[in-house]
């Protein structure tokens, strides 16, 4: 089995050792692979929750995410209880196990077969990802599905924002939710961009190659995925070619709003 182990730990942080560890005292054949999203990003989580579950892999996948702010309840939380765990298992056989918060879910709500509740504690553990859900989490790898509890419908889920920043590569080149089919411009048409507070000019492409050394792109980009109905998603991205479009919006933080409008 191939397991995505998504959190928020920090980049090579001992965390994602440990739970690894724990994993794979229930499941010892397992590979495990962990991607780092920034501290409390539901949104990041859930855009490569979307993105590693929905495109093609290995038959045998499970997502194992944990980004839990616990703000669901801003009072003092007793035993340091957060938000639940959630089961889904999407179109294409891959199950996803981990906590419901923010917009962790909010990219595959309507992909889903199904959507439950996983009755284990809320609590017990500051590190909860570690102590509590791991049992969890393999005994639905093995196909025991005996915690399995309600059934979450797919409207009790925010849709994702349609105007932020998801993600910026190692290259610098920003990653949005804007979906490309949402944008009606001409090709090679001027735009102006904001990211946050940062205004640059753009050039609309449909491939961010398809500009001169130094040009800003605002193009569709290599994430997106195949609906269970067959429609193609695929998702906005700034890239300056040559250069580093992150650094040109002055570094810009996931879910940093975006704009843009024709020049």
């Amino acid at each position: 089995m191939l397991i995505n182990l998504i959190g928020d730990y920090g980049i090579g942080d001992p965390a994602f050792a440990e739970v690894s560890q724990r994993l794979n005292q229930k499941l010892p054949a397992a590979q495990i692979y962990c991607l780092s999203v920034p501290p409390f990003s539901t949104l990041a989580t859930g855009f490569w929750i979307a993105q590693l579950g929905l495109n093609p892999g290995a038959s045998d996948r499970l997502i194992y995410h944990n980004c839990a702010p616990r703000q669901d309840n801003l009072e003092a939380r007793p035993d340091n209880e957060g938000e639940g765990l959630t089961y889904v298992k999407l179109a294409n056989g891959v199950q996803i196990v981990g906590v419901l918060a923010g917009y962790t879910l909010s990219f595959v709500k309507e992909e889903a077969l199904q959507i439950n509740n996983i009755n284990v504690s809320r609590g017990g553990s500051q590190f909860r990802s570690r102590d509590v859900f791991p049992q969890a989490a393999a005994a639905i790898a093995m196909e025991d599905y005996s915690l399995l509890g309600d059934a979450i419908a797919p409207a009790a889920i925010p849709d994702p924002p349609a105007d932020r920043v998801a993600w910026s590569d190692g290259y610098g080149n920003i990653k949005t939710t804007i979906p490309a089919s949402s944008v009606d411009l001409p090709q090679s048409s001027k735009v102006v961009v904001r990211v946050g507070d940062v205004v640059s000019d753009a050039i609309y492409s449909d491939g961010s190659f398809r500009v001169p050394e130094g040009t800003l792109a605002f193009a569709p980009g290599s994430s997106g995925w195949q609906k269970k109905d067959g429609t193609k998603v695929t998702w906005m991205e700034l890239f300056l070619r040559g250069g580093n479009a992150w650094e040109r919006f002055a570094k810009p933080k996931v879910n940093r709003p975006i704009s843009y409008s024709k020049s």
